[in-house]
């Protein structure tokens, strides 16, 4: 279940559960929850993403054992704090939680009480660069406890292609046999044979193990050609409603021979000398949409995926931006550059994400921000002449090199 059926599902529970059509929002809203859970643990993800009632429950036990709350200038403890509306809304969402695990124990679909699609077993993540799609992968992979053997990564770039993702026979070294070391006057010798890549990893890693699910994970997806990448393995993605291939395909000479041994104890993976998507083998890819014209995705592959937009949340509200000895806010800052971006090209395609930059506690130094923000913007958003970015505040132009001159930091503070 994607995380915005599970929201919507979150959300029919809670109108089930309550005498009034409007509370649910008192419940299901954690952003007050969510950054004291980050006081305490940095690295933790927003409470929604968690489905296990278990660690959630050990969350709620952890809030409710502080006597002083570490985002909380009052005296409240967490079952008093907001009246106790905050306390209730966790408790709530255990109970959700522990309703949904009981419910698949049982072998009930959700979907029986709640439209969703059908599980997303291709997925491509799309947005402007720096929205968090990579982060959110991790997060979800992290939340669902899939082990470091069963996620496989690789990133496409302009010279990806089709043996580099699946595999080919190669020059690799072998031991010399014993009795020929003498004869040979070596210990290792050339030999050839088939080298797998990420793909086939993940596929034969699927078929060894069953009963867990194996995610193949695809960074920049369209900065490689993938019609070269994919070659014949396109027919895969369709599934039927299991997650199983509709349309196996005949493995080449060396792929079959070398997944013959590879599964000689799984043989379902090259049947008939065929390779098919088992259901436990998931597909994620991401894609940020100001590199779409490096290699456009048509429309074919496009369908055989399901698509799903991480939108640029302005959510990094304590970063700040340091010029000379002044402070500007970095979510300030993306709306109105956004807002420009949006105006100049009509596309979000360019904008701003909310980790575009990775400040030093907080802190976007000077430098960062040239090298990083405004090199960027000069380069791919106002290289044709868009937006109205580069000006100061009495509308005088603003070339790029002005901003490496010993007068950099005053032409920063008018600009911005």
């Amino acid at each position: 279940m994607n995380i915005t059926d599970k929201i919507a599902l979150y959300q029919e529970f809670i109108k089930k559960c309550t005498s009034s059509e409007g509370s649910w929002s008192n419940y299901s809203q954690f952003s007050r929850i969510d950054k004291l859970i980050k006081a305490i643990h940095p690295d933790y993800s927003d409470l929604i993403y968690y489905s296990d009632p278990k660690f959630v429950r050990n969350l709620y036990q952890e809030l409710l054992s502080l006597d002083k709350l570490p985002t909380e200038k009052t005296k409240d403890t967490f079952k008093t704090l907001g009246g106790g509306q905050y306390h209730n809304a966790m408790a709530t969402y255990i109970r959700f939680l522990e309703a949904v695990k009981i419910l698949s124990h049982v072998d009930m679909s959700i979907s029986q009480f709640s439209p969703q699609e059908k599980p997303a077993f291709q997925i491509i993540y799309y947005g402007a660069p720096g929205t968090g799609k990579s982060h959110r992968i991790k997060k979800e992979l992290k939340e669902m406890n899939v082990s470091k053997e069963n996620i496989f990564r690789t990133t496409f770039h302009p010279d990806s292609d089709y043996s580099s993702f699946v595999g080919c026979y190669k020059p690799t070294m072998k031991p010399v046999d014993d009795k020929y070391k003498a004869v040979a006057g070596k210990d290792e010798e050339i030999a050839y044979s088939f080298v797998p890549q990420t793909f086939i990893k993940a596929y034969t890693q699927a078929y060894k193990k069953p009963n867990e699910n194996v995610y193949l994970i695809i960074e920049e997806i369209n900065r490689g050609n993938c019609a070269q990448i994919f070659g014949d393995l396109f027919q895969l993605l369709d599934r039927d409603d299991n997650g199983v291939s509709e349309y196996p395909i005949k493995a080449d000479s060396d792929l079959k021979m070398y997944l013959e041994g590879e599964l000689k104890d799984y043989p379902d993976g090259i049947k008939d000398g065929e390779l098919c998507l088992p259901s436990n083998l998931y597909i994620w890819a991401t894609m940020n949409t100001s590199d779409q014209s490096l290699f456009p995705i048509d429309s074919a592959f496009k369908r055989r995926w399901d698509w799903e937009y991480e939108p640029i949340k302005y959510k990094n509200t304590d970063w700040v931006i340091e010029i000379g000895h002044n402070k500007y806010s970095w979510t300030s800052f993306q709306h109105i550059i956004n807002d420009k971006i949006f105006e100049a090209t009509s596309s979000e395609d360019k904008m701003l994400g909310d980790y575009f930059v990775k400040p030093c506690n907080n802190v976007i130094s000077e430098k960062q921000f040239i090298n990083k923000v405004l090199f960027y913007l000069w380069n791919d958003v106002c290289k044709d002449g868009d937006g109205d970015i580069f000006r100061t505040e009495d509308n005088k132009d603003v070339k790029f090199s002005d901003l490496y001159d010993t007068n950099a930091s005053v032409t920063l503070k008018s600009m911005m």
